[in-house]
């Protein structure tokens, strides 16, 4: 059937290799995966998924063929806690893992792939890229976060954001940036993502390309009314941490006239942080617990996005749009890409509540531009749907065919947002 697929329509058969996947989810990256893979096979490619999940098996998950591996590191949840000389171990081994490089390269040899597709590397390992190329396939790597260039992946010490990866992070990356050479495309869910792998002199021979995350369907029939015989009603959605700034948000809130705008938090957290955060807001703020977005979403009437971290995309800012709910995002990372002030949202400097209070209370006292703002989130959330998603894959698979022309790092819209 696969075959059949690729002669008719051109489709690819395509090993894509991801650090995680669907059942285990750590955050957006596995959701992402499973959404590119099945994107892909509904375009006509034949696609087969391989990932580390600490067993060794074959499955067909939600109708994704998935080749599950044991570890080919010291362990393969990096996100359990364990003593400090299995971390730098695991660390030293991302940057080239002679184990990973045979078993990948065996997992190549039996799928006969014509393209290697790698979304993220951890655990899968950056010799999956060497491995592609002694079999002389064809490599495209997905960018979803900043762990080639920090070991920490979020490019941040302590409260600050790192304007460059520092010393200590570039010395502990040198193999991952040395096996970026093997790739032949790399792609980014925004300029900013690729632009800043470019300026520290990753994938120098590979193509760029901004392909952005997916939404399946618009969610919403129409765009929302303003709300009548109560406020504005402005959300948060995500993992209760610092980072996502929590703290602004509550600034803000407080800020805001008694009565004039409803705060509703919906997600978790781990210690005293998520435990004190209430305090911090007004009193009537609700703290939902963790809920799903499709229940969350027709609650609110303008979602909060206040990172401090730099977010290489920002995918619940789409999901909003696809629920015709407008977005008040910070300056931050990837985020202005997706927002256009005026159209489907705002943006405000990170960590300045002041600001953010004054883009809330624009709209609390004017919630007449809600109908305005929901019109251009739906017609936003266009841009996100699989159809034109496959579309922007299907171009990055065409470049292969050409010599590689790596764009300078300036080229790339937000490349130093």
């Amino acid at each position: 059937m696969g075959e059949t697929i690729r002669h008719r329509e051109g489709g690819k058969r395509i090993l894509m290799a991801c650090a995680a996947f669907p059942p285990f989810i750590d955050g957006g990256g596995p959701i992402s995966a499973m959404m590119v893979a099945k994107l892909l096979i509904a375009a006509g490619h034949d696609v087969k998924v391989v990932n580390v999940s600490g067993e060794d098996r074959h499955e067909v998950f939600d109708g994704v063929p998935v080749r599950r591996l044991k570890s080919l590191n010291v362990d393969w949840n990096y996100r359990l806690p364990r003593p400090a000389w299995r971390k730098a171990l695991w660390h030293a081994l991302e940057n080239f893992n002679p184990r990973a490089f045979f078993v990948m390269r065996r997992e190549m040899k039996r799928f006969r792939p014509d393209i290697v597709l790698t979304d993220s590397i951890e655990n899968v390992n950056v010799a999956t890229w060497a491995a592609a190329k002694s079999l002389g396939l064809p490599t495209v790597h997905i960018l979803r976060s900043a762990f080639l260039l920090c070991w920490k992946a979020s490019m941040r010490k302590g409260d600050t954001n790192c304007g460059r990866a520092c010393g200590s992070c570039q010395v502990t990356s040198y193999g991952k940036k040395l096996s970026s050479r093997f790739v032949d495309a790399v792609v980014g869910e925004t300029g900013f993502i690729v632009g800043r792998h470019l300026d520290h002199g990753y994938f120098p021979n590979a193509t760029t390309h901004v392909v952005p995350g997916a939404i399946t369907e618009i969610v919403a029939s129409g765009p929302r009314a303003a709300p009548e015989g109560r406020p504005v009603r402005f959300g948060f959605i995500g993992v209760l941490d610092p980072v996502k700034g929590l703290d602004t948000l509550a600034a803000a809130a407080r800020r805001l006239a008694p009565g004039q705008a409803e705060v509703l938090i919906a997600g978790t957290g781990f210690g005293d942080y998520a435990d004190t955060l209430p305090a911090k807001f007004p009193a009537d703020a609700k703290f939902l617990g963790w809920t799903k977005p499709a229940d969350f979403f027709p609650q609110i009437d303008v979602l909060v996005v206040p990172s401090l971290f730099r977010e290489p995309f920002g995918r619940v800012a789409i999901e909003a749009f696809a629920h015709g709910v407008p977005v008040i995002a910070a300056r931050s990372g990837g985020l202005p890409e997706t927002i256009e002030p005026g159209f489907n949202g705002d943006v405000f400097e990170p960590g300045d509540d002041a600001e953010l209070a004054a883009k809330m209370t624009a709209i609390a006292a004017e919630p007449q531009r809600l109908a305005r703002l929901s019109s251009g989130a739906l017609a936003s959330a266009a841009k996100y749907l699989t159809p034109r998603v496959a579309a922007g894959f299907d171009a990055v698979f065409a470049s292969l065919d050409a010599p590689p022309r790596p764009a300078p790092a300036a080229a790339v819209h937000g490349a130093r947002a």
